[in-house]
């Protein structure tokens, strides 16, 4: 019997998926036996990847956790293993830029089996009795601001550190300027000046727990009390589209239109990287494949609760109509979402960054000063990789 152990984040959409797929990967394969193990969602942030590697055959990873992992070895290149054709449909059919994500050095080291950006979350129940349209525009965000608190109500903006910065580059991006594309600068000091600024007033009105909430916390609060109505940006999650999930219907839509037209949102999802270190490397290739073949994506894997990575369970309508069309309504924010760098030092500005940015918006202060911090501080994850692509 083959034992393989696989690693993932610790919510029904991490772990409900890959479970269900093994249990159906057991029929196929009566020889492998898989258990999966859960870690927080701050540790699927920030853990090293090469560490997990050296426990577990396959890890659930985040894609700017390529460049590092390549760097030191860790990751089996899936490409060197998989039929061409497998992986050409992956591409193909991938969700926004989800495939191309876990592709660095010309090599393809992660099936995108979860695909994920930020997009707006909203109580469609709560908006009704507020007598307010899903907002399109920044402006629209606080025009809602302003009305949410007459009916008890308010808005949120999930902002721990990561999501804090990976909020900031979205509207970077929306705004008109592609975030971390040159080596001095994270952005344009105007465009950069109006994210933050825009940032800070969204937060200024939201829920006072904000800071303190990553995605599904702050998702969990909407869906079991009526003090959150809507967030205009957090990675969704279809698990609170389902009816019956938690107490009150969570839905979703692509977030705030910047200048351009375009929904905000930065890229996220998960996945699945098989470790180079372990002893079984041809088993966990073919449950990985397994996982990521599309069949098992519109059926078993969602089942489970797992949120799918290929095109064909967005579009199916099986699918959406069992999540309140949560894959429909936010296709359009996936497709235009921001795909951050993966060079190795980019782990560590998202934990510095992040910070910064989260203090600044619980303190305030000068924003030049903030920007400038923020500048140095990626140009030190440039530093820190001689090979960096973006």
């Amino acid at each position: 019997m083959i034992e393989l152990r696989g690693i993932t984040w610790d919510h029904v959409r991490g772990l409900g998926g890959v479970t269900a797929a093994a249990s159906v990967f057991a029929k196929v394969r009566p020889d492998v036996r898989i258990e999966w193990t859960v870690r927080s969602l701050q540790a699927f942030a920030d853990e090293p990847v090469d560490r997990l590697a050296e426990r577990f055959d396959l890890i659930v990873l985040d894609h700017p956790a390529i460049g590092y992992a390549v760097a030191r070895g860790c990751l089996v290149a899936l490409d060197e293993h998989m039929d061409p054709t497998f992986l050409e449909d992956q591409g193909v059919s991938s969700v926004g830029r989800s495939a191309a994500s876990y592709e660095w050095e010309r090599r393809r080291w992660a099936l995108p089996i979860d695909a994920a950006a930020q997009v707006a979350s909203f109580r469609p129940d709560l908006l009704e009795r507020l007598g307010v349209e899903v907002p399109r525009t920044w402006e629209d965000v606080f025009a809602l601001a302003e009305r949410a608190p007459s009916m008890g109500t308010k808005i949120a903006l999930s902002s721990i550190p990561v999501d804090a910065l990976l909020a900031f580059l979205a509207l970077c991006h929306s705004f008109g300027d592609e975030p971390c594309s040159r080596p001095e600068v994270v952005a344009d000091r105007h465009v950069a000046q109006r994210s933050l600024e825009v940032l800070g007033r969204v937060l200024a009105a939201s829920h006072p727990q904000s800071t303190a909430w990553n995605p599904p916390s702050m998702l969990e609060w909407m869906a079991t009390t009526d003090e959150v109505a809507y967030c205009p940006l957090a990675f969704g999650y279809s698990n609170y589209a389902r009816p019956g999930f938690r107490a009150n219907l969570v839905r979703f839509a692509p977030g705030p239109e910047g200048g351009d037209g375009r929904p905000t949102g930065t890229l996220g999802g998960a996945g699945l990287a098989v470790s180079s270190l372990r002893p079984h490397i041809d088993a966990a290739i073919g449950y990985a494949r397994f996982v990521a073949d599309p069949e098992i994506q519109r059926t078993t894997y969602f089942d489970g609760g797992g949120q799918p990575g290929h095109r064909s369970a967005w579009t199916d309508p099986a699918v959406n109509a069992s999540s309140s069309g949560f894959f429909a309504d936010t296709l359009p924010g996936l497709d235009a979402a921001y795909l951050r760098p993966r060079h190795d030092g980019i782990l560590r500005f998202q934990e510095t960054g992040g910070e910064l940015i989260h203090g600044w918006l619980n303190a305030r202060g000068e924003a030049g000063a903030v920007l400038d911090e923020l500048d140095e501080r990626y140009r030190r994850s440039r530093r820190a990789d001689e090979r960096t692509e973006v």
